[in-house]
């Protein structure tokens, strides 16, 4: 029975977003009271030396009580972007159409952008 009840929770609604070696997942999920909240989780590809893929996933979770908040300064942020860069991806690094796999040249440079937020990428705001 708790098996099924975790199989439902997962299939509440969920959408997909795939964006060369990153792919995006929004999850709605039910909370033990069973109201319903937002995870969004970021899964990186990368190849290992033998030519094998791991992936590494950040999850954050976005509680109702703060998504008005979060959806405005999600949208302010993505509009001073745009009014500031405009819609154009200026580097060849995360172009849409990005397929080449650079992912060795990748694990040197990328990983100190992911460091400085590695520690909240987990956190669960209950226990806040």
């Amino acid at each position: 029975m708790n098996n099924n009840d975790m199989m439902e929770k997962e299939e509440i609604f969920s959408k997909v977003l795939r964006a060369g070696r990153r792919t995006y997942f929004f999850d709605v999920r039910s909370t033990k009271a069973d109201d319903y909240y937002l995870t969004i989780t970021e899964s990186k590809k990368f190849t290992n030396d033998d030519g094998s893929f791991h992936y590494k996933k950040h999850k954050i979770y976005i509680y109702k009580e703060d998504f008005n908040e979060f959806r405005e300064i999600l949208g302010e942020m993505t509009d001073y972007i745009i009014d500031e860069k405009g819609d154009e991806v200026i580097s060849e690094r995360h172009q849409k159409d990005f397929k080449k796999d650079y992912d060795t040249e990748d694990l040197n440079g990328e990983d100190d952008s992911k460091t400085s937020t590695e520690s909240f990428t987990d956190i669960e705001f209950d226990d806040i």
